[in-house]
């Protein structure tokens, strides 16, 4: 068995880039879509479970429910960050992320994304314009480009 290295003893190039690092999580991964996730310093452990299985058990979230919830949370403070730039007071937001799995035309998968963001009192037209700032910066929509459709759904 290989021993997991801290991002600290990573090479640089792969610890770093040429842009200022702000911070690097790490997760662990044991037995794939049926197995667990864990951060290296144990500061959470989640047992995954996939919602495709035969038995339909479900003892855990899925790995897309877990992308769902780091989007939504990403996306959302995007969305505070462009919505101040385009000074939109925004009181009381709340950004939903849907993400499906599904099958590519190459036998493999792919994931499609809805992002959905309510932003009480303000235009719906205003929501979409603070929506397309939000995903222009965010990173994961930055790292999603070009392969994911995602969808943004002002509610």
């Amino acid at each position: 068995m290989t021993a997991l290295r801290p991002s600290s003893q990573l090479p640089r190039d792969v610890a770093k880039n040429d842009m200022n690092t702000l911070f690097t999580e790490e997760a662990i991964s044991r037995g794939g879509r049926w197995g667990s996730l864990q951060a290296p310093d144990t500061l959470w452990y989640v047992k995954l479970s996939n919602p495709i299985d035969a038995d339909g058990e479900k003892n855990g979230p899925s790995p897309e429910l877990l992308f769902a919830g780091a989007y939504a949370a990403c996306f959302h403070g995007a969305l505070l960050n462009a919505a101040k730039k385009l000074s939109t007071a925004v009181i009381d937001s709340m950004v939903r992320a849907r993400v499906s799995l599904i099958d590519d035309d190459q036998g493999g998968y792919r994931l499609a994304v809805e992002l959905h963001a309510q932003l009480p009192g303000i235009d719906p037209t205003q929501v979409l314009r603070v929506m397309d700032e939000a995903h222009r910066t965010c990173p994961y929509s930055k790292a999603l480009r070009g392969d994911t459709t995602v969808k943004l759904e002002a509610d």
